[in-house]
């Protein structure tokens, strides 16, 4: 089954994202002008980024000691991008934007993931980088930056990492000190110096644009010259690469902001990313060295600001390692109908003289392929209902929205990280699929494993939302937000329960949510967090497969109503594709619970010279 024919499964039957024409901000929608936005999506992806996504592979970017060069292939996809009006797809009206629902924008952003996820890593930054100004930032740094990054002018990055602090960003020691007496006078914000080393910046440089963003973390000394531990003494900053004046025009002045170098990756190669090196004077601006940055809201509070990008872009993540696996399988799928090898199996064993038949006949190939159907559908489900979510938090009554905002917050964790793992074993199955010709650049699926490969890392590696998992979110406020979660997903149960076809499952989703919340008390039983937390990920993977057994659960209520109008093959397969979860993957839960039920200290206890 296509992506599209899925996609609009999940929108218009399952997500009923027509309804969301009842809301003023979406009034002027439509099923028609959502299916002109996936349309044309559709064919910009098929046009610009499918024809791109070897090239980038195979041509990756380079530096010259001045500037980066990227393929003019990936140059026309990033421009005609911009020019499709697409970042700005979500915002007002007045802004230059579409006001489309998130996840609208979602599905249609998808097809560009799945046609070349190394083509196109600037507009997710871009998108993220001018949302985040459009919460936290100034009027004039939304006009003048934001609205510019919408437009497609400028381009966007985030600035986290240090090459001595990694994900650790309490150790960041880039430096932010006020830019002369008047420096809280400047009308883009009040203005500082920077100077430090970011490291992992995906396209931290480039000429796709006018001008690069960089939203940036750094610490301002406190009056003992020294930087506040922790993160409490984070500020954010916008840094742009060329200095622009309060209308959002280039003044001509380059920052002091310089590229140290380029990391070569295993995938994801046509997305550049950089080493920086902020104020060390190789651009000394105005006189002297020092980046020039306008602090982005209040001093200290950079993280909490940063963090709306990072959760926009940890579900964006996700979706980015769902559409890799889809691509997988379809391109496995494709080529196990067309690929003929072996003959049927008969009372006599094989027939030699019988025509060889396609592989997808083989079980085992039907085993593999399902499996990819059943992480790949059940995460683009989990994904475009996260989105959905957004659209309550924003558009929906106070308590809806707050209450959609709680169970985003939890879902986040498993958002990211769910697909970061099991899309990328399905596009491992995808290579087995085609057996040898997996293992070579003959077939696209060995690109799909290895762009896929980076999903478990960034935006917050996969133990990190282990422990963001267990150790905040299903703790907070008394575990208020699981018990919504787990509200949410009984009330699945519960209508599931009076349809017989699904009635067993029900019964196995519940015992499954019954062993999570058993086990989070379990673990928390003693209070001591490095007892709790040490299995860590075994409870994420747990309560990611129980989160994925609701969602395939709810879509197969959906898929089974609508099946009563009339026998359709598409919906057939989704049955089968969630009963093969329940069979395949649901049992996995008791396995990992164990571990973390019985704060098992195996990994705690290990000494570093047992290794």
């Amino acid at each position: 089954m296509s992506y599209r024919r899925t996609a609009d499964f999940l929108l218009y039957d399952w997500l009923k994202v027509e309804a969301l024409r009842e809301r003023a901000r979406f009034a002027e929608h439509s099923r028609e002008t959502f299916d002109a936005v996936l349309d044309m999506c559709e064919k910009l992806a098929a046009d610009k980024f499918a024809p791109a996504n070897r090239i980038v592979d195979t041509e990756e970017p380079w530096f010259d000691g001045e500037r980066v060069h990227v393929p003019e292939a990936a140059v026309a996809a990033a421009r005609a991008y911009a020019e499709s009006g697409l970042l700005a797809a979500a915002q007002d009206y007045e802004f230059g934007g579409m006001q489309l629902p998130c996840v609208v924008e979602m599905a249609a952003h998808a097809f560009f993931s799945k046609a070349g996820i190394g083509v196109g890593g600037a507009g997710m930054l871009t998108s993220g980088n001018a949302n985040l100004l459009m919460a936290h930032g100034t009027p004039a740094q939304k006009e003048v930056f934001a609205k510019n990054e919408f437009a497609g002018r400028f381009f966007g990055t985030m600035c986290l990492s240090e090459p001595q602090a990694g994900s650790s960003l309490s150790d960041i020691v880039t430096r932010a000190l006020p830019d002369g007496d008047d420096f809280e006078r400047d009308p883009l914000g009040a203005r500082y110096r920077l100077r430090g080393n970011k490291m992992w910046i995906s396209m931290g440089e480039h000429e796709l644009a006018e001008n690069i963003v960089h939203l940036v973390l750094a610490k301002i000394p406190g009056p003992d010259g020294k930087l506040v531990a922790g993160t409490r003494g984070i500020s954010l900053f916008i840094v742009p690469k060329k200095l622009v004046d309060t209308e959002g025009r280039l003044t001509g002045e380059r920052n002091d902001v310089a590229l140290a170098g380029l990391n070569h990756k295993l995938g994801y190669r046509g997305v550049p990313n950089t080493l920086l090196n902020f104020g060390e004077g190789k651009y000394p601006v105005r006189g002297s060295a020092g980046a020039i940055g306008y602090l982005v809201g209040k001093p200290g509070e950079g993280l909490r600001c940063m963090f709306h990008m990072m959760n926009e872009a940890r579900i964006a993540v996700g979706l980015g390692a769902t559409m890799l696996g889809y691509a997988g399988y379809e391109a496995s799928l494709a080529y196990a109908k067309n690929r003929p090898q072996g003959r049927p199996m008969g009372p006599g064993g094989k027939d030699a003289s019988q025509p060889q038949i396609p592989i997808i006949r083989h079980a085992d190939v039907r085993r593999m392929l399902l499996a990819q159907k059943s992480w790949c559908e059940g995460a683009l489900a989990l994904e475009l209902y996260c989105a959905r979510l957004v659209d309550e938090q924003h558009t929906g009554a106070p308590e809806a929205a707050a209450e959609a905002a709680l169970l985003l917050e939890m879902l986040t964790p498993v958002a990211k990280s769910w697909p970061s793992e099991w899309c990328l074993e399905a596009n491992s199955l995808a290579i087995q699929v085609h057996g040898g010709y997996g293992y070579t650049r003959d077939f696209p699926v060995e690109q799909y494993w290895r762009d896929n490969r980076l999903n478990m890392i960034h935006e917050g590696t996969h133990g990190i939302q282990a422990l963001d998992l267990l150790g905040r979110k299903v703790v907070m406020d008394g575990g208020k937000g699981l018990q919504l979660l787990a509200g949410k997903v009984n009330d699945t149960i519960q209508r599931a329960l009076a349809v017989p076809e699904l009635a067993g499952f029900a019964n196995e989703l519940a015992a499954a949510l019954a062993e999570v919340g058993r086990a989070t008390k379990a673990a928390w039983a003693t209070g001591k967090p490095e007892e709790a937390l040490a299995n860590a990920v075994p409870y994420l993977q747990a309560f990611g497969h129980t989160v994925i057994a609701w969602i395939w659960l709810d879509v197969a209520l959906c898929a089974q109503a609508k099946l009563a109008q009339g026998d359709d093959a598409a919906l057939r397969g989704k049955l089968a594709a969630c009963r093969f979860f329940y069979r395949h993957d649901l049992p996995k839960v008791a396995a990992w619970l164990q571990v973390v039920a019985s704060r098992d200290d195996t990994c705690l206890a290990m000494s570093e010279d047992w290794f």
